[in-house]
């Protein structure tokens, strides 16, 4: 407990310091912001002492990511797997952060104001500008980090991006971050992160893919939480 509180301040200071020159650097070398972010990720996955397993295969091919959520480890590992410049979805509160709020800025991510009633359009006019830059969309279609083993119910942003832009989709579920990562309660502990694919879909709107893709990921996500990790 107290090692891994150790680990978790050595972690906050660490990821500070590199938010910082990795801002700076995206705004310096505006046409490396991808190769930036991938340099940083490794050093995140070497720093914090983590394996990969995973189970199945990513088909970067698909235009849009969806997963479950728990902790900031998730967008890490995602980012250090998958080879594309991928525009992630996030909270307005996060560019609204003083200086690091840049960390979405600058590599043009996707920010949504959920309390606005002109976000989902906002969003699908940024994930449409995105994927014609060839960048396919990264979004928690939870909304926000879950607590404990369960998801949240999926929010209708994702679908309807989806739907919109007639995407073809990747789930994927991530396992073991939040105990790796807690960056609520500052702790931090080296282990195995699990990514688990699942088939690509494509999106319809006149089917219920959605509702199925939660139901399938949320069935999965339970059965590894039973036998663990």
């Amino acid at each position: 407990m107290i090692l891994s509180k150790i680990r978790g301040y050595m972690v906050l200071i660490q990821f500070t310091i590199t938010v910082a020159i990795v801002v700076v650097a995206m705004y310096l070398f505006k046409n490396h912001v991808h190769k930036i972010i991938k340099t940083w990720m490794k050093l995140q996955i070497f720093f914090l002492g983590i394996k990969i397993e995973e189970v199945g295969k990513m088909d970067e091919s698909c235009e849009m990511v969806i997963m479950n959520h728990q902790s900031l480890l998730d967008i890490i590992v995602i980012e250090h797997i998958h080879n594309k410049h991928l525009a992630w979805v996030g909270k307005r509160e996060i560019t609204d952060l003083f200086f690091f709020g840049h960390i979405m800025k600058a590599p043009q991510m996707i920010t949504i104001d959920r309390e606005n009633k002109t976000g989902l359009v906002k969003l699908i006019k940024e994930a449409k500008d995105r994927l014609s830059k060839k960048r396919p969309i990264a979004i928690f279609p939870e909304g926000t980090r879950s607590e404990g083993n369960d998801m949240l119910s999926f929010k209708p942003g994702a679908a309807m991006v989806a739907n919109k832009l007639n995407l073809r989709v990747q789930p994927l579920i991530i396992l073991n971050t939040k105990k790796i990562l807690d960056s609520q309660k500052l702790e931090a502990t080296p282990g195995v992160v699990k990514v688990i694919y699942l088939e690509p879909i494509q999106a319809n709107k006149d089917t219920n893919w959605y509702e199925e893709t939660e139901a399938k990921m949320r069935e999965v996500l339970a059965k590894e939480t039973r036998k663990g990790l």
